[in-house]
């Protein structure tokens, strides 16, 4: 098991928590190493059926356990009603501790379940990090294969595991959450969805070419995001000149290799230009993933004027931005810095900006402006800016 950021704290809460996360971040493998002493998992159906049927079991087994007792629901999304009696425990009990886990907030939010305000902590997993890597972090395998555990792990069958968890998961059970009516239709819009991964969103245009009307295309992008499947970078607002900014969206599948499975991108090598892509996208997760480990107020935005100058990223620290350019090749030019110089006149809080590139040391390019390798900025530069936060 690789050691997960989330583990360490865990271990030091004894307060109760609800753990949200795709299929296959680990959530699972995660709450049993907290070693409870209840496991009732919901994935099995026998056991979903059993609690279905009688509501009152849960609170009789953890009244007969001896306290101080820990209590790991699997899959808690399928049976939402649960999170009432949980909440019953908990006020009437002491020594009772639930860690519960659920891949579908949409489920809880539109049966409008119980989310145990101030009883439990809301956490979430995202795939391996570069950070819960460390020294396993395989550049290529990740642009290709992703970060699931089991998938990164496996070097023997992780193509066809991550290619049946592309269909049977991202296309039949996201699909029957979503009560989609037009199965062709959402068929269209995930191969769209995964092809324009990262790239600015036209929902005009996306919806003239995939022949879905345009409100249905936001809702799909809207179920994809409530099942935590894509992230949605937000544009960059500027209150000055705001004309000068595009405002469109753009969304990040939450795993490069869930992406590439959708596109049947598996089994090639990707061209010089695709694996750059893949570069931007790879290091933009790592941001959103370090941020949500450790509960950082970090946003991420997107950058790009109406005459078509952007920045790859901008981290949104608070009291200042962090604009991020990247660049998988190890030479970097002039014309790299013109959406960053862009952004810099632009935004009306001070700008830190860095090229991310494949270079091997750092790089002077400008005064204050420097080239960083990737793993110099993931593992000395952003621990640096949550200090100093």
């Amino acid at each position: 098991m690789y050691k997960r950021t989330l583990s360490t704290q865990l271990q030091h809460l004894s307060k109760s928590v609800l753990l949200f996360g795709a299929r296959q971040v680990g959530k699972s493998t995660l709450m049993r190493s907290q070693r409870p002493d209840i496991t009732i998992n919901f994935a099995d159906e026998l056991t979903f059926l059993s609690y279905a049927k009688d509501p009152g079991r849960l609170r009789r087994e953890v009244a007969a356990a001896k306290k101080p007792v820990t209590v790991f629901v699997d899959e808690v999304q399928r049976l939402p009603s649960l999170l009432n009696t949980v909440q019953a425990i908990l006020d009437d009990m002491s020594g009772v501790r639930f860690l519960l886990t659920g891949s579908s907030a949409r489920k809880l939010k539109r049966g409008g379940a119980n989310l145990l305000p101030g009883r439990v902590l809301l956490e979430t997993l995202d795939p391996l990090s570069a950070w819960e890597l460390e020294d396993a972090l395989d550049l290529t395998r990740a642009l290709s294969l992703g970060t699931l555990p089991g998938i990164y792990s496996d070097t023997v069958s992780g193509r066809e595991t991550l290619e049946s968890y592309a269909t049977s998961y991202l296309r039949e059970e996201v699909q029957a959450e979503a009560l989609v009516r037009d199965v062709g239709s959402y068929a269209r819009f995930l191969d769209l969805a995964a092809d324009h991964s990262g790239l600015w969103i036209n929902y005009s245009k996306l919806a003239s070419d995939a022949e879905i009307p345009k409100e249905t295309l936001r809702r799909y992008y809207q179920i994809l995001e409530d099942t935590l499947l894509v992230f949605r970078v937000a544009p960059f607002a500027s209150r000055a000149q705001h004309r000068r900014v595009s405002q469109r969206d753009r969304f990040l599948f939450f795993d490069l290799g869930v992406r590439n499975a959708l596109l049947g991108q598996l089994r090639r090598t990707p061209s010089q230009r695709e694996r750059g892509h893949l570069f931007e996208e790879w290091l933009l997760l790592q941001c959103i993933y370090f941020a949500r480990a450790h509960h950082l107020p970090w946003k991420l935005l997107g950058f790009r004027t109406d005459a078509g100058l952007e920045v790859d990223g901008v981290l949104d620290l608070g009291d200042r931005y962090l604009a991020i350019e990247c660049k998988l090749g190890s030479n970097v030019g002039s014309a790299d810095l013109r959406g960053l110089h862009a952004f810099t006149a632009l935004a009306e809080k001070p700008v830190q900006s860095v090229v991310v590139f494949g270079g091997e040391r750092p790089q002077e390019l400008e005064p204050g402006l420097n080239a960083l390798p990737y793993r110099h900025f993931l593992f000395e530069t952003l621990p640096t800016l949550m200090q100093r936060g």
